[in-house]
C-alpha cells in the first residue's frame, strides 16, 4: 500500500485542531478538501480515525494512535523541508549564546568580530557565565564550556585545541617567597583564587602525578570570580593563582609571570561548542559551527 502523505497530513492537523475549519486554515486549502482527504485515508485503512458532529470533530481510538505514531514524523517533515527552504537564505536572525569565561579563543574578539562580518543579518547575544545550567532551558541556541561538564546527550564542536591550567606567579612575588616544589606546598604560599559565585567555596586546584588525578584546597588571600583581577594581583606580586595557560600566554611571553608547578599539569580536552542533537539545525547556528570549528594546524 503506498502511503497517503497528504491524507495523513490533513488528518493530523484536524486531529490537532479538532476541527475541519482551523486544519484547513493552517493546511491553506478548503475545508471540504480536509474533510475528502481524511475520508479517503479511513476508506484506504478501513477504520474510523475522526468523529465528526456538526459542530465538533474528536479522535476515535485508532486515530489516537495513529496520532502517536505519526504526529512527531510529520512535525519532523515539516521542520526539515523549512530546512532545505532556508538552505540557499543567508543566516539570520538572534543568536544566544552562553559562555563560559575561560573560553579565551572563543571570546578573544577575532573569533566573533570575524563571524559578525561574514554573517551581518546574524546578531549576537553572548552571555559571560560560569554558572551550570540548562541553556535549552533557559532559552539559548547554544554554549561554550569545556567538554568535560557538557552533557552526553548534546552534540558538542570542538572551539579550541587541548588546555591545562597552571599555577603562576610574579618573579617579584618568587624572589620573596620562593616557588612551590609540588602542589602539597601550596597552602603555604599567598593564593589568588577564584570561585564562580558568592555562596561557593574556592575552586580546588587540579593537578595529576603518575597518572593519578588529585586537588588542593588552597586557602586564597584573595577570592574573586573575576579572572582578570587574578591576573592583575598576580603581575602585581600578590601571590600564586591558577587559571588556563591560555589566559596567561600574553602574561608568560613577556616574562611578568613565570609558571609553576608544570609537570602536575597534564593537558586536558579544551573548550567544546555544544547545543541540542537537532537533525536540522537553524542556518544561523549552522554558520557558527562553521566558522568557529577548530581546526588543528597542518
Amino acid at each position: 500500500m503506498s502511503i497517503d502523505l497528504a491524507g495523513i497530513s490533513a488528518f493530523v492537523a484536524v486531529a490537532e485542531a479538532r476541527s475541519c475549519r482551523g486544519a484547513a486554515e493552517r493546511l491553506g486549502v478548503t475545508r471540504s478538501a480536509v474533510s475528502q482527504a481524511v475520508r479517503k485515508l479511513e476508506d484506504r485503512l478501513g477504520v474510523a480515525l475522526v468523529q465528526r458532529t456538526t459542530r465538533s470533530v474528536s479522535v476515535t481510538e485508532a486515530g489516537e494512535a495513529l496520532l502517536r505514531r505519526v504526529g512527531p514524523a510529520i512535525a519532523e517533515v515539516g521542520l526539515a523541508v523549512e530546512a532545505a527552504r532556508d538552505l540557499e537564505a543567508a543566516p539570520s536572525g538572534l543568536l544566544r549564546l552562553a559562555v563560559s569565561s575561560i573560553a579565551e579563543r572563543f571570546l578573544s574578539g577575532p573569533l566573533l568580530a570575524g563571524f559578525t562580518a561574514a554573517y551581518p543579518g546574524v546578531r549576537l547575544d553572548v552571555t559571560v557565565t560560569d554558572n551550570e545550567f540548562d541553556v535549552v532551558a533557559e532559552g539559548y541556541d547554544a554554549g561554550v564550556r569545556l567538554g568535560e561538564v557538557i552533557g552526553q546527550d548534546m552534540v558538542a564542536v570542538p572551539v579550541s585545541g587541548p588546555q591545562r591550567q597552571l599555577v603562576v606567579a610574579a618573579p617579584g612575588y618568587l624572589a620573596r617567597s620562593g616557588a612551590p616544589a609540588h602542589p602539597r606546598e601550596l597552602p603555604r604560599h599567598r593564593c589568588i583564587g577564584w570561585r564562580p559565585t558568592p555562596r561557593a567555596a574556592p575552586y580546588r586546584w587540579e593537578f595529576a602525578e603518575g597518572g593519578r588525578e588529585f586537588d588542593v584546597a588552597v586557602e586564597p588571600e584573595v577570592t574573586t570570580n573575576d579572572m582578570w583581577l587574578m591576573v592583575r594581583m598576580a603581575c602585581a606580586g600578590g601571590g600564586l593563582t591558577f587559571g588556563m595557560e591560555e589566559t596567561f600566554r600574553p602574561y608568560l611571553d613577556r616574562g611578568e609571570l613565570v609558571p609553576l608547578l608544570e609537570a602536575y599539569c597534564p593537558a586536558f580536552p579544551g573548550f567544546f561548542l555544544y547545543f541540542p542533537d537537532r537533525r536540522n539545525m537553524a542556518p544561523k547556528l549552522r554558520a557558527l559551527v562553521d566558522h568557529v570549528r577548530y581546526r588543528p594546524p597542518a
